[in-house]
């Protein structure tokens, strides 16, 4: 059975879009330099031939699991959101007790996830140890290292 993904319409347009260039543009390019190994001559001792059906099979691999995540997809309805308590899709302003620093994440689906824009996986530690928490609470969240991070909420806001 499909895992089902959420995802925003962003996400699912960025995932249709690499679909399409996939297709488009990778595909005809192994296929090409998978003719041009093949008119060199001995295809037994041919590296480039290899090499092209190797890269061929992974292209392959790639579409397909783009293609099933995309048929799995479930575009998330953030009119229906909560927006009292953190949840996916919700923006929250931190701030660090132990360093006193502030800082502001997005969480969003796991495909989505970008911590340079902000954007953190639910599926993190810090994403799942903030789920649930509203704004005044204090979430104490162990990350992978081993050491217990606090961070209050100080606002949840929407996208």
């Amino acid at each position: 059975m499909a895992q089902i993904t959420y995802v925003t319409e962003e996400g699912l347009r960025k995932m249709q879009e690499e679909l399409h260039y996939l297709k488009s543009k990778e595909r005809p390019h192994i296929s090409n330099q998978i003719a041009e190994a093949r008119d060199k001559g001995d295809l037994s001792e041919n590296a480039e031939y290899d090499a092209a059906k190797e890269a061929q099979g992974l292209l392959e691999l790639k579409i397909s699991k783009l293609e099933d995540a995309i048929s799995n997809a479930r575009v998330i309805d953030e009119s229906k959101l909560d927006t009292s308590k953190v949840l996916i899709l919700s923006t929250v302003k931190l701030r660090n007790l132990t360093t006193k620093t502030d800082l502001t994440y997005t969480l969003v689906p796991e495909r989505e996830a970008n911590l340079k824009a902000g954007k953190i996986s639910v599926d993190s530690p810090i994403g799942k140890g903030l789920l649930g928490k509203k704004q005044g609470e204090v979430a104490e969240i162990k990350v992978p290292s081993g050491a217990l991070m606090k961070f209050e909420i100080i606002e949840v806001s929407r996208v």
